[in-house]
């Protein structure tokens, strides 16, 4: 909370330049949960299976894992600002293609491209917001976390408004946004110093030879798998209208934000961050289980609740893998994500399989044995992870868990 107290009192006193960074990420991270309200509308739209729309996620993830190995080489090549640009680029081309689609093949492709867009702009946003940020970089960090919670809650919410008329105008919404986003970081934005060194390659991979950061890692893949799950597949098994899905997953965005920028800190200080991280897994493998076995209502209520628990893993797990490592934090993030992006590229495309294979329940069970899994990692390598957990160091820490889940 001391990033938090320490940064309210001049987190409205910001250049332009900031405000037009942190507006285009909010519209960068609705891009995550804008097809949420509108998979089922898309497979009529389209005549399209479950786990055919499904991979709209799989195809925007999977992109966004090999792009941590490319994002620090790009930008430490040629700048924040343009690699901003760029991002923002390839965002309005392929959300607006997207919208065009005539088939959900055409679609997912679209949203590959999304993906690497979305990996370049957000991988850049936080570093170029604490560079360009007045009052110091607590002010600067809030700011960006508040922007990541603001997206993940509104982008069902637009998807939902603007679904309800046709699937194809969220697509277009979001281009248009982000087109906007693109001319304010134009004309308000200077460029900002290049990084001394140049990041290779392979850089990110070298970094996971640190038994820590593979551990938080490996940990944070089980974990991403069961979030994606609920995610992805939680809409067809809900069955609503664009409008009350819409609802359902802002809600969730809206305790997603408050336990990852309010309530983790807080618990953190309380209990530590392995015992919180391994009893909010726990808890959250709970809560999918009454998701998939309840009643319609209980359902509705657990996907919301789980916003919550989610909230907390995020800011703990990034907190974690970017505290217990000895790489350069942009070097680390970028190992650490590559791991855990693939399970979010995974679920959306195994969870309607199974339920294919099974019946509708056992996704869920999946979904909650992972989470365990996850935790029984962070148990038995808990030695590995007692660094950063045991001596946080609160500014730093958080500032590497929103560059880290950003990226």
């Amino acid at each position: 909370m001391d990033a938090f107290d320490a940064g309210a009192g001049g987190l409205l006193k910001q250049p332009k330049s900031v405000w037009a960074t942190a507006g285009a990420s909010v519209v960068a991270f609705m891009g995550i949960g804008l097809v949420d309200p509108i998979l089922p509308s898309i497979a009529q739209g389209l005549d399209a299976t479950a786990s055919q729309v499904s991979l709209l996620f799989t195809s925007y993830f999977l992109i966004t894992a090999v792009a941590m190995l490319v994002t620090g080489f790009v930008s430490s090549r040629i700048g924040g600002k343009k690699t901003l640009l760029l991002g923002l680029a390839f965002v309005v081309l392929f959300a607006g293609l997207a919208g065009t689609s005539g088939s959900v093949g055409e679609l997912v492709g679209f949203r590959a491209g999304w993906g690497l867009g979305n990996a370049l702009f957000v991988s850049t946003a936080l570093a170029v917001i604490v560079g360009a940020a007045a009052g110091g970089s607590a002010a600067a960090i809030l700011l960006y976390e508040s922007a990541l919670g603001l997206g993940m809650a509104c982008g069902p919410l637009l998807g939902a408004l603007l679904g309800d008329a046709s699937w194809r105008y969220p697509f277009f919404g979001t281009a248009f946004l982000m087109a906007v986003g693109f001319l304010c970081i134009t004309v308000f934005l200077k460029e900002q110093p290049k990084p001394a060194s140049k990041t290779s390659l392979l850089d990110p991979l070298k970094a996971l030879g640190h038994g820590g950061l593979a551990s938080a890692a490996v940990s944070a893949f089980f974990y991403n798998y069961t979030f994606f799950t609920v995610l992805a597949f939680t809409p067809f098994v809900l069955n609503m209208s664009p409008y009350r899905s819409g609802a359902v997953f802002f809600a969730w965005g809206v305790l997603l934000a408050v336990f990852s920028v309010i309530v983790a800190p807080r618990l953190q200080e309380r209990f530590g961050s392995l015992k919180v991280l391994g009893g909010s897994l726990v808890l959250l493998a709970a809560d999918v289980l009454v998701l998939g076995y309840g009643s319609h209502t209980a359902a509705v209520v657990c996907t919301i609740l789980s916003g919550a628990f989610i909230g907390v893993n995020n800011t703990v797990y990034t907190e974690l893998a970017l505290g217990v490592s000895d790489a350069p934090r942009p070097v680390a993030s970028a190992g650490y994500n590559f791991v855990r992006w693939f399970a979010a590229a995974a679920a959306p495309f195994f969870a309607p399989k199974i339920e294919e294979w099974t019946d509708v329940h056992i996704p869920f069970v999946v979904a909650a044995v992972t989470a365990v899994a996850g935790a029984a990692v962070v148990v038995v390598r808990r030695k590995a992870l007692t660094n950063e957990a045991e001596e946080p160091e609160p500014q730093h820490a958080t500032e590497d868990g929103v560059a880290a889940f950003a990226n």
